[in-house]
């Protein structure tokens, strides 16, 4: 009996030595998984998140080069006898830099932006252009004709006669955000085309040296000379703006570059292929920016609009009931964010046409319609002025 027993004590002993080895070193023997705290790595493991995560960013920059850039051209233009010696002094230092003679040829950058030719670039590109020719990224060339051009956004629309064109899909700009990831394509310094990437830096940038109509995308985005009216891109390869500026004091990139938001560059477009001209809604006011302090002072109730400092004596705003202290928080169902955001919806409106804002007046917020004038063209000639 006690030879037994033995023979069970040490049976046992062994098997919980067993257990015990077992459970330590291959705990999924027993259908067990090692501790959340536990830890293994060796020298040569490489962290298993961050290089997918790389990958996939590297490899989404790179899918939304290859569908924008065969889209994006290259402007080359040669300039007529009057504009040679031009001097733009008083200009924001666009590509072509400040001071000094115009070249006898410039060259910027467009995009295709209909199968039937039509390109978008900037008005400075073309301006004063004898010819025009365009090199597209598939190595085809042709000569270019301006269907119109639009100086108070900076915008110009070419047309090439060539077959199975690339185009480029108009994007969403409202859906942008602060840091989001965007890709500037274009021909800078008569390089070829080259990409840069960058992050959105801003919105709603208002430079009415620029353009009155302005509410810029600025991007951190490699800008440089010959990159104007070139391409703004998103991740998905969506054209969300086109390059028109920098800010710079050395002539070359900073890092702070301007685009048009691809919204207002398509009503443009329509507008000039449409009625060689753009046509622009017009209500008759004078607008300011709605500061925290008046919001607070009058008690109102919305931080975002534009305030109306001066109603036109029998302009279509007056007639319709619009009063100076009213702020406007919607233009046509559309919300607005401040005067240079007003200032494009309501350019968008159709003269002749009724509209519908949103007003807050005091505590009250009301519903005026009015009958949309259309917008007087400006007595001021130099590019960008109000």
């Amino acid at each position: 009996m006690r030879q037994l027993w033995l023979i069970f004590t040490q049976a046992v002993t062994v098997g919980l030595a067993l257990l015990f080895v077992v459970g330590t070193l291959k705990p999924h023997w027993l259908g067990r998984e090692l501790p959340a705290t536990a830890v293994v790595t060796t020298t040569s493991a490489a962290p298993a998140l961050p290089a997918p995560a790389a990958a996939a960013s590297a490899a989404g920059l790179a899918g939304a080069a290859q569908r924008a850039a065969p889209a994006v051209v290259s402007v080359v233009t040669n300039l007529g006898r009057n504009q040679l010696g031009r001097n733009d002094d008083d200009w924001l230092r666009y590509f072509q830099g400040q001071g000094g003679p115009a070249p006898q040829q410039g060259a910027g950058s467009g995009v295709i932006v209909a199968p039937e030719g039509y390109i978008l670039t900037n008005n400075h590109v073309v301006a004063g252009a004898a010819s025009i020719e365009v090199l597209l990224a598939d190595g085809r060339e042709a000569s270019a004709r301006v269907v119109g051009t639009d100086p108070e956004t900076d915008l110009a629309v070419l047309k090439i006669e060539l077959d199975r064109l690339p185009v480029l899909a108009f994007g969403n700009p409202d859906t942008l955000q602060v840091g989001d990831a965007v890709l500037a394509i274009g021909n800078p310094f008569k390089l070829g085309q080259t990409v840069t990437a960058g992050i959105v830096s801003a919105l709603n940038r208002s430079q009415e040296l620029l353009s009155r109509y302005g509410d810029f995308i600025q991007t951190d985005a490699a800008i440089n000379p010959g990159n104007s009216g070139g391409a703004l891109v998103d991740v998905q390869g969506q054209l969300v703006g086109i390059n028109t500026a920098i800010y710079t004091r050395s002539g070359g990139n900073q890092g702070i570059g301007f685009a048009i938001p691809a919204d207002l560059a398509r009503q443009v477009l329509d507008g000039l292929v449409r009625n060689g001209q753009v046509t622009r809604g017009w209500i008759g006011v004078d607008v300011r920016e709605l500061t925290p302090d008046f919001a607070q002072n009058f008690k109102l109730p919305v931080q975002h609009g534009a305030l109306v400092a001066g109603v036109l004596a029998d302009g279509p705003a007056a007639r319709g009931g619009l009063k100076p202290g009213d702020v406007v928080t919607q233009v046509g169902g559309q919300a607005v964010a401040n005067t240079a955001q007003m200032l494009r919806r309501v350019a968008a409106l159709k003269p002749g046409e009724q509209a519908q804002l949103t007003v807050q007046r005091g505590p009250q917020a009301l519903g005026v319609t009015l009958l949309v004038g259309q917008r007087p063209r400006p007595v001021a000639t130099r590019r960008g002025a109000p």
